[in-house]
């Protein structure tokens, strides 16, 4: 007789769950962490964090539970369709952020994330699909968008709490259907190309958890945890629970430095984080950047690395161990969705012999109390080694979707007898079972992953084809997870309709889809189709891979236009590799005032681009490239370095001289700082329709004789005699009293928000101790290497003065990147505070510079000249 036929069902370890809410596991927690710090966030890495203890964490979270149940009672509001309460939230990652979703599940409330960037038509479906009886936002969220559902804002509910008790809630408080286990609401593509929602229930998510601390649990070294994916991405759950009801610290990094890898690597650094989530392409993006980066010992203590949200190739892998040591750094591969509580198998990769003896990366084997089967058409188990549809079954299963959405993903398991086990749910997944492990094999719908963010192909269509001029659509993917992945558009345009251009199509998808769905679109005469009349998808991708490839940097259309002379040929060096780089994928021409990232680039090719600038001689840091508002900040950046290193540069360009400041210069230097500054300063521009050139000309004659008599200011005067360059300084703690009357308050109020207490606490005290650098300008005519030259020789005379007069060291405040990077990098100023901008709060909750990009800091430098 032979063997029995060995069938592809794979059981996770049987561990007992005792249901209970997490937030009553966090209460239970409390007596012994109440005192530690609970919560850290990280507006900058320059800035001393935003803190709060347990205790505070959790009284706080009382107070806005029992809001949160008033504004219910007062409202007469109820339970949506499905019977469940849900207090949606949209709102950036904060310390109030995860003290509102606390408080959400104290009143017996489960929460719903919606990302302040998601276009209008998806918050609407979520709101009304989903039904929240009450959504907290941002104070800078326009709530009306919301209506009719109820709204408050997050100072709203910091505010109203205090009319309420802080103790725990009893649970006769909560609303009525306390039975429901329901905890959070996440919205995802679903495979109909509509947005559905996946309800997780406590105990759901208390298994995932608890298997987390079973496999892989906390060292005795490691003390805090890292939130830093989105709330709307299911990984966040364990990033923000797993710690927290551990009783350790959670710090909370914002988007804009989870974007930055050198940022980011210096935060993880500087807390100690000895484990992190990541989507394979941020992997990727971090070991380009250990690569080049000079930092000793880079990530060297962060030990577990686990890539989950897209399939993990195995030559990253590999590349991994290239950079980490074996046995004391681990990369895992964790696959999942979210309707399984985001992780359902996982692999760990250990070292370098093992990955050479694999082909790919498996998926691994189940997390405790679940059971992966791969079935055929018919529901059966296929054989060892043959390909069928992965179902999951066990306490890790999702609770369905909002309003009962897709139920024949969820259904009867005809193959348990454990109650435990009578549900399956339908991955669209393909898996192979071989010696006990899993591997996938592909999906069986039009589902991808960007950036862990799943996409389905076909929701894009749809929009797409909701553009009336619009005949046909196919949207495909081009090498997902590679540097140039691109999703990508092939349309073709109704007869007698207006003819878009491919920026067209995108700049109207801008309103109707989140930024990573967005395609590179292209128009096309006609769908290339095979002999059966289906579209010929291959044929698609060749074509766009081998006009790709095809002379890249020629593909995109260059102007040279405003280019330098004497730039020229670093501006070819850049555009070259820019075009390499993106590619066809480039969305606009490319010249000085083009920016990357509207072209088309990521947080991948940049980094990638950063690393070939430097094969080729030019450096610039990864932060100083994200923060670059176009081409020709990047083309300066990478060519001033011969201009600003070399020993007395602005003598080759420029024969200068420095005088002291006299009553016959104010008309010159009036000139000068009102053409630096008024419409070409950062933070003017935020508020040009509001200040007016004459506004700099009252400010300089109202001090004038001020700074005459002080003798701390000079003019820079070129071998002609002719005015090139001020620079005004004042001892900082003896400055003019000023009234100002203009919009230019707003700024001078500002720098002394960020000066003042740093000044005060942090250097040196009493009179002529501080020369404050308060103002620079040059001329408007001169070119970029002059502009940089008289900088450098000012700066110069500015220590000399400085040394001169027996001050202790030099304060400054720069708002602009090249003065940044040459204080930083050139100067040698230490950096006492980096300031994101658009996070200033004025009066009456006014952001004046609100607008303004996530990358544009302020940085206040200082340079201690003592003799050491």
């Amino acid at each position: 007789m032979g063997s029995l036929p060995q069938l592809s069902i794979v059981k996770g370890v049987q561990r007992e769950l005792i249901p209970k809410k997490l937030h009553k596991l966090f209460e239970s927690n409390l007596e012994s962490c109440k005192n530690k710090t609970a919560l850290s966030f990280i507006e900058n890495i320059n800035l001393d964090p935003t803190e709060i203890d347990y205790t505070t964490l959790n009284e706080n979270a009382n107070q806005i539970a029992r809001l949160i149940i008033s504004q219910a009672k007062q409202h007469e509001l109820k339970p949506n369709q499905d019977g469940d309460w849900i207090v949606s939230v949209c709102m950036q990652p904060t310390e109030k952020l995860v003290t509102i979703l606390l408080a959400i599940w104290k009143s017996g409330a489960a929460y719903l994330p919606m990302d302040p960037s998601f276009p209008a038509n998806r918050m609407q479906h979520i709101r009304k699909e989903a039904q929240p009886f009450l959504i907290i936002c941002d104070d800078d969220v326009d709530g009306q968008q919301f209506e009719p559902t109820i709204t408050l804002t997050v100072e709203e509910c910091f505010d109203k709490r205090l009319e309420f008790a802080n103790s725990n809630i009893d649970s006769s408080e909560l609303f009525n259907s306390t039975e429901n286990d329901l905890a959070i609401v996440l919205y995802t593509s679903g495979s109909t190309g509509v947005p559905k929602g996946v309800r997780l229930p406590h105990a759901v998510i208390l298994n995932r958890l608890q298997w987390q601390w079973n496999q892989f649990p906390y060292s005795a070294t490691e003390k805090t945890g890292c939130f830093k994916t989105a709330l709307t991405f299911v990984d966040s759950v364990s990033e923000i629970w797993g710690p927290l009801l551990n009783g350790m610290r959670l710090i909370i990094v914002p988007k804009a430095i989870t974007k930055d890898p050198e940022q980011l690597v210096d935060v993880l650094d500087l807390y100690k984080i000895e484990r992190l989530v990541l989507v394979p392409t941020l992997l990727r993006s971090l070991l380009m950047y250990l690569s080049m980066t000079t930092k000793p010992n880079a990530l060297k203590g962060l030990k577990s690395w686990i890539c989950s949200g897209e399939p993990l190739a195995l030559s990253l892998a590999k590349e991994f161990y290239h950079y980490f040591e074996e046995g004391k750094q681990c990369l895992y591969n964790f696959y999942g969705s979210t309707e399984v509580m985001g992780d359902v198998t996982y692999f760990a990769c250990e070292s370098s012999k093992q990955l050479n003896s694999l082909e790919r990366i498996p998926i691994g084997y189940p997390v405790d109390n679940t059971v992966v089967y791969l079935l055929d058409a018919e529901l059966r188990p296929v054989k060892t080694g043959e390909i069928g549809e992965i179902y999951v079954s066990g306490l890790n299963l999702a609770d369905g979707y909002v309003n009962g959405r897709d139920p024949h993903r969820f259904l009867k398991n005809p193959l348990a007898v454990d109650t435990d086990y009578s549900r399956l749910y339908q991955t669209g997944d393909f898996g192979s079972l071989n010696k006990g492990v899993i591997m996938f094999e592909g999906r069986t719908d039009s589902q991808i992953k960007i950036r862990g963010h799943r996409v389905d192909l076909s929701e894009v269509e749809k929009i797409l084809l909701t553009i009336d001029a619009i005949d046909k659509a196919i949207v495909l993917c081009y090498n997902a997870g590679e540097i140039d992945q691109a999703l990508l558009a092939f349309i073709t345009m109704k007869r007698g309709e207006r003819c878009y251009c491919g920026l067209d199509i995108e700049s109207l998808l801008k309103s109707k889809l989140t930024d990573y769905m967005i395609p590179h679109v292209i128009v096309m005469e006609s769908i290339p189709l095979l002999v059966n009349g289906k579209v010929d998808r291959q044929y698609l991708l060749k074509t766009y891979a081998e006009s790709n490839n095809n002379n890249n940097s020629t593909e995109i259309e260059v102007d040279y236009a405003a280019v330098p002379e004497n730039l020229m040929n670093v501006a070819r060096d850049l555009f070259e590799i820019v075009g390499q780089v993106i590619g066809r994928s480039a969305r606009t021409k490319l010249s000085v005032s083009s920016n990357f990232y509207e072209m088309g680039g990521n947080s991948l090719n940049s980094i990638y681009t950063v690393t070939q600038l430097r094969e080729r001689g030019y450096f610039i840091s990864i932060t100083e490239f994200i923060a670059a508002k176009n081409f020709g900040e990047i083309l300066h950046q990478i060519s001033k370095t011969e201009i600003t290193l070399q020993e007395d540069s602005h003598d080759k360009y420029l024969k200068m001289q420095a005088t002291p400041l006299t009553i016959d210069d104010q008309q010159a230097t009036i000139d000068i700082i009102t053409s630096s500054f008024y419409g070409k300063a950062d933070l003017e521009h935020w508020l040009i329709d509001e200040i007016h050139p004459e506004d700099y000309a009252n400010i300089l004659k109202e001090i004038w004789e001020v700074l005459v008599e002080k003798d701390l200011s000079f003019m820079i005067r070129d071998e002609n005699g002719r005015p090139i360059g001020v620079a005004l300084n004042f001892d900082a703690r003896d400055e003019p009293e000023v009234n100002i009357e203009s919009k230019l308050q707003v700024i001078f109020e500002f720098l002394e928000y960020l000066e003042g207490p740093i000044r005060d606490n942090q250097l040196p005290p009493g009179a002529n101790q501080i020369l404050h650098s308060f103002m620079m300008g040059t001329v408007e005519d001169l070119n970029a290497q002059e502009n940089v030259a008289v900088i450098n020789f000012m700066e110069d005379q500015v220590l000399s003065l400085a040394k001169r007069k027996n001050f202790a060291g030099i304060f400054t405040t720069n708002t602009n990147p090249l003065t940044q990077q040459l204080g930083t990098n050139v100067y040698n100023y230490e950096i006492l505070l980096d300031y994101q901008v658009n996070q200033y709060v004025y009066s009456d909750n006014y952001k004046p510079f609100g607008a303004a990009p996530d990358s544009q800091r302020a940085i206040v430098h200082w340079k201690d000249i003592r003799d050491k």
